[in-house]
């Protein structure tokens, strides 16, 4: 049976306990065992090392810096590390490891709550498939910092209309990659719980986690 680590606490704008909820329910309807902790120190603990995926929920945390390079070394192992928007890509922003593992970093999300479109970049990935070709989206559009070696599903471009020194950038809002022989899967959509009823947002997340986890 494939094993599931669900950690959730910092910001709670994000809805982190609402949303491992959300993931222990999915994860165990797919056949996981689960373990939920709220305590950052879990990330130190060796055991994590068997485990076949961690899900951060963990927007503006605080973590010791032993804890994150054990858990950077489980990824790198083999574990896998999926999670979407804060709770993942703006978690211990002061662990650039840590960062290094997601491939990218939230930085900004002009305009606050807006309406958006997502575009899919690679439709044929059973990530993506059968999700329409652009959708709209209303959250946070995120302004990430990124690494170029992650592999882009989707992305969304930018209007200017909250920022001229944005208009036309195109940015990545969902992307995977091999970190070591660990899978990491990131979704940026998902500001708040709510979202998850998106069936386009919940479908990605949920192909994207179980993509994500060492068989």
């Amino acid at each position: 049976m494939r094993s599931a680590l669900i950690v959730w606490g910092g910001w709670s704008g994000h809805d982190p306990e609402a949303c491992a909820a959300i993931y222990r329910r999915w994860l165990h309807e797919d056949g996981y065992s689960v373990r939920v902790e709220n305590d950052s120190a879990v990330y130190g603990d060796p055991s994590i090392h068997d485990l076949s995926l961690i899900i951060p929920l963990a927007s503006v945390w605080k973590i010791e810096r032993d804890h994150v390079m054990n858990l950077v070394k489980a990824v790198e192992n083999g574990v896998g590390l999926a999670g979407h928007h804060g709770g993942m890509s703006d978690a211990f922003r002061d662990q650039t490891d840590y960062q290094f593992v997601v491939g990218g970093q939230w930085v900004a999300h002009p305009g606050n709550i807006i309406d958006y479109t997502v575009d899919v970049t690679k439709p044929d990935d059973p990530i993506m498939q059968g999700i329409p070709k652009s959708f709209p989206y209303h959250s946070e559009q995120y302004y990430m910092h990124m690494d170029p070696s992650v592999e882009v599903l989707a992305t969304t471009t930018f209007s200017g209309e909250h920022g001229a020194w944005t208009k036309g950038v195109v940015m990545p809002v969902v992307w995977k990659r091999m970190y070591g022989k660990g899978k990491v899967f990131h979704s940026t959509l998902g500001h708040s719980v709510t979202e998850f009823e998106v069936p386009e947002m919940a479908t990605i997340l949920r192909r994207g986690i179980n993509w994500a986890a060492r068989d």
